[in-house]
């Protein structure tokens, strides 16, 4: 492969992403079918560059030019082949005028738009003329690379690319595009194409257009076991339906977002949309690719803002952890760390509460957990409870921090604030959306997930706001953050998990643990990968069969062995009390067989019985 600047964005960001559909938004503008919209870049410039900007601004890393039939075939077609090198040139600068130093700038080569052989009268000599005379043209303006998109043929976009090469030095993304069957539009297979494509030079390989998301991502989930090359997808948004005469694209940007992620999921490196996805669908992308990689992020990186002096700079003024708080000194002296779940109240009568915590703390307990609208639900703000708690019984709380409901702004405001009121320990979770809660019909935010607030509280920490600017004393939190030794896709979870790490944070919980042999074997893996974080494990007493069923179903990573679950079924059946005791017993085997591996432990109590957390940790429990 070429070195280049689509090489070093890649391994700079991880993933890529792609603008979306340029004909469609210039359609929905007003610009009439039977235009040729190449020619726009001469005719009407400063529409061209203001929609560039549009996907520039909602997050995309490439923009590609107005270019994709501005060959010698199709200007043809409208009289003007003669303006073919100012279209193709123009159409390059008005890119790289909206991208600036945001984005890069992909030179756009669709088919010429007639059959060449062996289907068609024109040779494959003079189509490689045909593509070479453009893709020379998108060089010499300035492209940082070619992409060949939306070729039914193989033999033509192979022509296609042997013109690139000959053309010039730039990376080939080649896409092609498919049928709803899965096949492109002759019928050649995704796997076989890809490995053709690979076979003859392209950078970045992968399918666009046609179809919407469910068919590409069946697509390229056959095209990267075979290739050793980044994936791309750009699909449609869906199937368009014709509504009045106009061609509508129904796929909403929630859609494209969470069809993303999957995206993202099984392999691919470089995402965007085709036609009829807006800047609304980019920006939606945007969101599921900063949680996937959070470096990956174009909108608010302030070390991409401030000069690597400063970051030094700035990064050095942060509190040693040992002066954070009581949590942060254990933390430094690598002491065994103890913590109970307290759930804040459906009002705002908090007495029960502080009895409970006062429990705790009479305990010898280090830490009241506090959790942020557990399962969506609404709640007393956690943050005035745990205020309350630290002031009124003197225990510190560990503050779960959710990126649900605030805006980024909004999450820094109440963090400021926090830390002036002297909460001080935060764990750092994405939380649940609405629609497993108590309201479903309420709206999420959602403008970054775990790893990207991490980041922002790790510039706050190092006296850094999110645009850069020096807030003065540095916050001093200790972060914690969650992980999943049961996560159905364990390497996913482990590149999150590293994330969370890159991005500052001091400690790790994980998911109530019922199989210890699981978490062994968790434990085993972050060792080999050298990812070295203080973990503290989950623990859960389960006090009915019931609960159990639904630890086991409902909790994400917290499945409850057959083992286990048959200890409970037969305690159940013998009485509700039984059923509790043998819990705890559970819990408490639990808890002394993972002393042992990890930094601490942190007790839930089912019902809010804190009696039967500290029996957990075998607190009041009879010799």
């Amino acid at each position: 492969m070429t070195q280049n600047r689509l090489n070093e964005w890649l391994e700079r960001k991880s993933i890529l992403l792609f603008d979306g559909g340029m004909g469609t938004l210039l359609y929905s503008k007003g610009i009439y079918i039977n235009r040729c919209f190449d020619e726009l870049n001469l005719t009407a410039s400063d529409l061209v560059a203001d929609s560039h900007k549009d996907y520039v601004d909602a997050g995309a890393d490439v923009i590609e030019s107005n270019t994709f039939g501005a060959n010698r075939v199709k200007l043809l077609a409208h009289g003007i082949e003669g303006r073919l090198a100012d279209i193709n040139r123009a159409g390059v600068e008005l890119a790289r005028k909206a991208a600036g130093q945001r984005a890069l700038v992909a030179g756009a080569v669709g088919p010429l738009g007639i059959r060449i052989e062996p289907w068609g009268p024109t040779s494959v000599q003079e189509a490689r003329s045909f593509f070479r005379e453009q893709i020379s043209h998108l060089a010499e303006a300035g492209a940082d690379m070619i992409v060949l998109e939306t070729f039914g043929d193989l033999n033509e976009i192979h022509q296609a690319l042997l013109a690139a090469r000959e053309a010039c030095t730039l990376p080939v993304v080649a896409q092609m595009t498919l049928q709803e069957d899965g096949n492109s539009l002759y019928g050649t297979a995704p796997d076989l194409f890809a490995r053709r494509l690979q076979e003859w030079g392209a950078d970045v390989i992968g399918v666009n257009c046609s179809v919407g998301p469910e068919v590409a991502l069946q697509a390229i989930e056959r095209i990267i076991p075979v290739v050793d090359r980044p994936v791309s997808v750009q699909p449609n948004a869906g199937v368009p339906k014709e509504v009045e005469g106009r061609n509508i694209y129904l796929a909403s940007p929630e859609y494209f977002e969470e069809y993303t992620k999957r995206f993202l999921l099984v392999g691919a490196r470089v995402v965007g949309g085709c036609c009829g996805t807006t800047p609304a669908h980019t920006r939606a992308m945007r969101k599921a690719v900063y949680a996937a990689a959070p470096q990956s992020r174009t909108g608010l990186v302030v070390r991409a803002q401030i000069s690597v002096e400063a970051v030094a700079e700035a990064a050095a003024r942060q509190t040693p952890i040992e002066e954070r708080s009581a949590l942060g000194r254990k933390l430094k002296n690598k002491e065994f760390i103890t913590s109970v779940e307290l759930v804040p109240p459906r009002g705002h009568d908090v007495d029960r509460l502080l009895k409970r915590a006062q429990k705790i703390h009479d305990a010898g307990i280090d830490l009241v957990n506090i959790p942020d609208g557990p399962r969506a639900s609404a709640r007393m703000s956690p943050q005035a409870l745990a205020v309350l708690i630290q002031n009124r019984v003197g225990i510190e709380c560990l503050l779960h921090y959710t990126c649900r409901d605030r805006n980024l702004l909004g999450m820094q405001s109440d963090l400021l604030g926090a830390c002036a009121l002297g909460v001080k320990n935060l764990l750092i979770i994405t939380g649940d959306p609405p629609k497993m809660g108590d309201y479903p019909d309420a709206t999420a935010v959602f403008d970054v997930d775990s790893i990207g607030l991490t980041n922002m509280v790790t510039r706050l920490n190092s006296a850094q706001d999110l645009g850069g600017n020096d807030i003065g004393k540095p916050t001093s939190f200790v972060v914690a953050v969650g992980v999943n030794p049961g996560a159905i896709n364990l390497e996913y979870e482990l590149n999150r998990f590293f994330w969370k790490i890159d991005a500052g944070a001091h400690l790790a919980i994980t998911q109530p643990v019922f199989d210890v042999g699981l978490l062994e074997d968790f434990l085993d893996v972050v060792a080999r990968k050298g990812l070295k974080i203080p973990i503290m494990a989950g623990i859960w007493p389960l006090v009915s069969l019931r609960n159990a069923q639904f630890m086991s179903n409902e909790v994400p990573g917290a499945k409850v062995p057959a083992d286990v679950m048959k200890r409970i079924e037969s305690a159940q059946a013998v009485s509700g009390e039984k059923a509790r005791e043998v819990g705890i017993e559970i819990a408490h085997d639990v808890f002394e067989r993972v002393r042992p591996l990890v930094a601490g432990v942190q007790v839930s109590p089912p019902l809010g019985r804190v009696e039967y957390a500290l029996a957990a940790l075998g607190i009041g429990r009879e010799a």
